[in-house]
């Protein structure tokens, strides 16, 4: 037997009837008629081959067969009802959701803090995983659910996928303060002559921004090349280097560092910060839930 050939209306009288043990009952129970329930118990009898259901004193009595087939009916009717009922809404305070978000180390300290302070708030049992963005990997990964959402400068995430933009943001150039750079403005020879830190983030657009200072013909110092930021702090509050950063990762390094930053003497065009998620999770209520959060947080159309 094929299912194309199976009703499902016809499952579900069954189940009905394996229930009930009455036409009449069955009848009232899915709003037919006692001989539109007839008519499809003499259906199911000529598909199945079997009797099913035998007229007894105590009622409409299953077969042999019937009860062998009642369980996987009532199983596979249960797994329908709940898929094409599924909750159409996210209960943030009752979740025990687990996101997975891609981001690089600067948005980790400049989201995080922020992010799981507010989810402290309306989520309590939610848990946030992060996983580096600039994997090779990634489009794949949101493609499948093992990543709900990338926050960052994504520009090879493109066809398939939707992105909301969050905020636009300058480069400025960052250094301990006391140095000789500390002053009101920074000129592009001071800039040049600098020993300069240069972070190389494989996969991000961050690299447009070395592009930008190469074609204009500057030749920087380099003494330094690191894979990330998150140890540039450190670095450059106990050295006299330099270092090209995006203005917001700037102003989270301030206090903590005792660091300054003065815009950048090279006119670096600026970058925008884009939420992304897959096409397929576009529906998907808890997605939603989590997209809008960051979006209220971290989106500059969302501050007052």
């Amino acid at each position: 037997m094929q299912l194309k050939d199976v009703d499902l209306n016809l499952l579900i009288v069954f189940h009905q009837l394996f229930t009930e043990k009455s036409v009449s009952a069955v009848a009232a129970q899915l709003g037919l008629t006692q001989p539109a329930v007839s008519n499809a118990l003499s259906r199911l009898r000529r598909l199945m081959n079997d009797e099913l259901f035998l007229r007894t004193s105590r009622g409409m009595e299953p077969t042999p067969y019937a009860i062998e087939l009642s369980e996987p009916v009532a199983y596979a009717l249960g797994a329908l009802h709940d898929a094409l009922n599924r909750k159409t809404d996210f209960d943030p305070s009752a979740s025990n959701r687990k996101f997975t978000v891609a981001m690089t180390d600067i948005g980790e300290i400049y989201f995080l803090p922020r992010l799981m302070t507010r989810l402290a708030q309306l989520a309590p049992a939610v848990t946030v995983s992060t996983v580096r963005n600039r994997e090779t990997n990634l489009a794949d990964a949101l493609q499948a659910g093992h990543v709900d959402l990338a926050l960052g400068l994504l520009p090879q995430l493109k066809s398939g996928f939707f992105q909301r933009g969050l905020f636009r943001q300058r480069y400025v150039c960052m250094f301990r303060k006391g140095h000789t750079l500390d002053r009101e403005a920074i000129s592009m020879e001071a800039f040049a002559a600098a020993s300069h830190v240069v972070v190389v983030a494989d996969g991000t657009g961050h690299a447009t921004v070395d592009e930008s200072i190469q074609r204009r013909g500057i030749a920087r110092k380099v003494v330094l090349t690191v894979p990330h930021f998150v140890a540039l702090g450190h670095i450059l509050s106990s050295t006299d280097m330099v270092a090209t950063v995006p203005e917001r990762y700037a102003q989270a390094c301030l206090a903590p560092f005792d660091l300054r930053y003065l815009p950048h003497p090279v006119p670096l065009p600026d970058i925008g910060i884009n939420l992304f998620w897959h096409a397929r999770f576009h529906k998907d209520p808890a997605n939603i839930w989590l997209r809008n959060v960051l979006f209220e947080l971290f989106s500059d159309q969302a501050q007052p």
